[in-house]
């Protein structure tokens, strides 16, 4: 891993320990790790970008529908923001810089794009990570006043959220559905968005294995990412480490599933086994 990697991988871990996390500076740096051709400028001038469109935002905007109107009229219908199912088999998609060059992306990372533009030009923004899809809303959160940056802004009401989540899971919307997003939540959901890109593509094992590193630097993330990881090691043929840290996952689960740490502790012993 070369010096610059190190480095971007440093300032990731400091950014997401922060008091109050920058949700763009994360996901720029996520961008900076897919990529060793990234540098410092191309970071700063996708923070430009994010002003120059906070700057386009009408002045005195006003009140939850106003903020979703105009986001809609200027990212949405001037700039281009918005998403297509092709966008899905891109790694591309779940990187912030190439989002804002590219005017494409996941649900998540278009609504990244609103949520620092909205929040530059002072609007009250968050984000709802509903299932399967991610959305931004404005105002107090109880009163759903809904955006879908990926259909290039529509208004969405509690209605519309309703029938998202029940087409995603059968189910009925849950209250804790409605919670607002962390910037740390948001960037672990970018995080396994990219896991799962990686996992449908076996050759790109670097991929996955850079992203479970990242979630690890997490303040809150999965336990079995630790696991994950070892496995990705063992697939990538650095067997010793990867069995090492299955041992030490495995010791982990004795105290709450003795059987799952046993099993375990025999994949770790067959990537030992890998080294002869």
């Amino acid at each position: 891993m070369d010096g610059r990697m190190t480095d971007w991988r440093r300032e990731f871990a400091e950014e997401a320990r922060a008091e109050q996390p920058d949700l763009a500076r994360l996901c720029l740096l996520v961008g900076a790790v897919a990529d060793p051709s990234v540098t410092q400028a191309d970071l700063d001038a996708a923070e430009i970008e994010l002003d120059r469109l906070a700057g386009l935002v009408p002045y005195g905007t006003r009140g939850a529908d106003a903020w979703v109107a105009a986001l809609s009229e200027l990212l949405g219908r001037r700039e281009g923001f918005q998403g297509v199912p092709a966008d899905y088999q891109r790694l591309e998609s779940s990187l912030l810089h190439e989002v804002l060059l590219r005017r494409r992306g996941l649900p998540i990372l278009l609504s990244v794009v609103w949520m620092e533009v909205a929040r530059r030009a002072g609007a009250h923004v968050y984000g709802l990570g509903l299932p399967g899809h991610f959305v931004v809303g404005f105002g107090d959160p109880g009163d759903l006043h809904l955006a879908d940056p990926f259909a290039g802004g529509r208004a969405m009401t509690g209605a519309d959220a309703e029938l998202l989540v029940a087409g995603a899971t059968g189910e009925a919307l849950d209250p804790s559905m409605l919670r607002p997003a962390s910037p740390t939540a948001i960037v672990l959901r970018v995080l396994n968005n990219i896991r799962a890109w990686a996992t449908a593509r076996p050759e790109r094992s670097d991929v996955a294995l850079w992203a479970v590193d990242l979630s690890l630097m997490l303040p809150s993330h999965p336990a079995r990412l630790r696991y994950e990881r070892a496995e990705l090691l063992v697939q990538r043929g650095d067997f010793l480490t990867g069995a090492l840290e299955m041992e030490a996952y495995a010791t982990v689960m004795d105290a709450v599933e003795p059987s799952a740490a046993e099993t375990i502790r025999q994949r770790a012993k067959a990537a030992r086994a890998l080294l002869n």
